[in-house]
């Protein structure tokens, strides 16, 4: 059990104390948030004028992030789970804020915080358990801090895999799969990771012929879904005490894909690592392991010119611990919503195969992804050694489906879960909606600043809020969306506030380049 955290401090920072001192003995003597907002207000009027009458604002105080949106082939959210944002003359008292420094406030909406991210601490020793040697235990709540920077790590490998479909979403394997045409690697987060190789998946559904002419986007079948990548940097394999292996996935994205996504009866899950998986008649039994029929077609359906998922993984995975025979290696799996579905079958297969051989753990870092199988399956998979660290959401519908009775003997969750709450982060509202709440950066906004169950929202988190902004506009509360103009950070009126896409909004490149969007399961 975590110990209950003091709550956030009310005071401003000591770079501002003559105006702290007046926001605190105002807020003393009329604590409602309308006090509180309207100093706050004068703060912030009173800090900009003066910076025009002296000197123009630096460069990177005042970044113009505002792009126009390239049209993509990708699926709007139904209008009925969007949020709409408030109107301009919305009362700012009315969204309730907790007390920031102009200047805290000021770094948070820099494309990427001056001071950088959490400090990488040697994890060489420790890497095991962070890992999950052992099932996370005392590592979840609270959440240690170099778990939450690894998790973090990994879930902007994720927001990669994104960028890299939404950049190339017509891209496809040339003949023989070993080839890619004009397909260039993603920009990772990670510098001391490379790309080694792209990977493709293929829906088993096709439009009709008819409907396939008139929407050829949509009829695409087989579509960029992630990369492998490793670490190669000597320094960094030194830090961590081995050399890691990463597998990353989006979610969906294609029409096809979503057709996929629907099809929630179990089929049997035989990805023929045990012999006895082949041809026994236990694998039609109630007791045999089985997965959701969606998520399995899209992990084994070759394309006509590549092979399937499952074989590029196991082929890249297999050529990579060959060509690193000899190291302590790790293979981490990262996906969200149907690419975190996608990586625990990887786990699963890669656990039971070739990893297991060459004695290389298998970890998943999951964001709000459903559930996949049924118990049986959950059970071998853990058996098997593959580690699960769902991130969920509490506010997430996705990681709620398919229904755990539903067919009988119905899904079942696998590994461990790491249970956030949307409410608990002071930028977003408390009434989020469900495209907010399975967003990815929304995601890793929330693992950024979480501390344990019982514990505020992290008050030195230092991950930038800003693509929370763009993305999320609607629902970020209004005081912020306020304060990013007050500082002169440009926002584009097509993306935000607006009707919002389901997914994040973004890009690897930085400040500069344009919004784009990710889909959910």
């Amino acid at each position: 059990m975590s110990t209950a955290a003091p709550p956030p401090s009310l005071t401003l920072h000591r770079s501002s104390v003559t105006s702290a001192a007046r926001v605190t003995a105002a807020a003393t003597a009329a604590p409602g948030n309308a006090a509180h907002l309207s100093n706050l207000d004068k703060l912030f009027r009173n800090r900009g004028a003066s910076s025009v009458e002296t000197t123009s604002p630096p460069a990177t105080v005042s970044p113009v992030l505002g792009t126009k949106r390239r049209k993509q082939p990708l699926l709007r959210l139904p209008s009925f789970l969007t949020r709409r944002a408030r109107g301009a003359g919305e009362d700012p008292t009315t969204s309730s804020a907790p007390a920031m420094s102009p200047r805290r406030l000021e770094r948070l909406l820099q494309p990427v915080a001056p001071d950088g991210p959490s400090p990488r601490g040697n994890i060489a020793a420790t890497w095991r358990r962070l890992h999950g040697e052992d099932g996370w235990r005392g590592l979840l709540d609270p959440l240690h801090p170099d778990l939450r920077r690894e998790i973090v790590r990994y879930g902007e490998f994720v927001d990669a895999a994104y960028a890299s479909f939404l950049s190339h979403p017509d891209a496809s394997p040339v003949a023989g799969g070993h080839g890619h045409h004009r397909l260039s690697p993603p920009a990772l987060p990670d510098a001391a990771y490379r790309v080694t190789a792209p990977l493709f998946a293929t829906s088993s559904v096709k439009l009709p012929p008819w409907l396939a002419t008139a929407a050829p986007c949509a009829a695409q079948r087989t579509s960029l879904v992630g990369y492998v990548a490793v670490c190669d940097s000597p320094g960094e394999v030194r830090r961590m005490g081995r050399r890691d292996i990463v597998i990353a996935l989006r979610g969906t994205c294609t029409v096809l894909e979503w057709a996929e996504n629907v099809r929630a009866g179990l089929v049997p899950a035989t990805d023929g690592n045990n012999s006895d998986e082949k041809s026994s008649p236990e694998t039609t039994s109630p007791a045999a392991a089985k997965v959701e029929c969606g998520f399995w077609n899209i992990y084994k359906t070759a394309g006509e010119h590549s092979p399937s998922l499952s074989e590029m993984v196991v082929s890249e995975i297999r050529r990579l611990l060959e060509q690193y025979k000899g190291e302590e290696l790790s293979i981490t799996v990262t996906g969200h919503s149907l690419g975190a579905a996608l990586a625990v079958l990887i786990a699963d297969e890669l656990a039971g195969g070739v990893a297991g051989e060459a004695n290389a753990p298998v970890a998943v870092f999951s964001f709000g992804g459903p559930r996949v199988g049924n118990r049986a399956f959950a059970a071998r998979a853990e058996a098997r050694g593959a580690r699960v660290l769902r991130v969920v959401n509490a506010h997430d519908v996705v990681p709620r489906f398919p229904p755990a009775n539903l067919p009988l003997p119905g899904y079942a969750d696998v590994g461990r879960e790491l249970r956030l709450d949307s409410r608990a982060s002071p930028f977003l509202r408390p009434d989020a909606d469900v495209a907010c709440c399975h967003d990815l950066e929304a995601y890793i906004h929330l693992v950024d600043g979480f501390l344990g169950s019982h514990c505020p929202f992290r008050d030195n988190a230092k991950r930038s809020i800003l693509r929370l902004v763009k993305n999320q506009g609607g629902n970020v509360k209004q005081l912020y969306i306020s304060k990013a103009k007050d500082l002169r950070i440009q926002l584009d009126s097509a993306d935000m506030p607006g009707p919002m896409m389901l997914g994040r909004a973004g890009d690897m490149a930085g400040a500069a380049a344009s919004t784009v969007v990710e889909c959910v399961h």
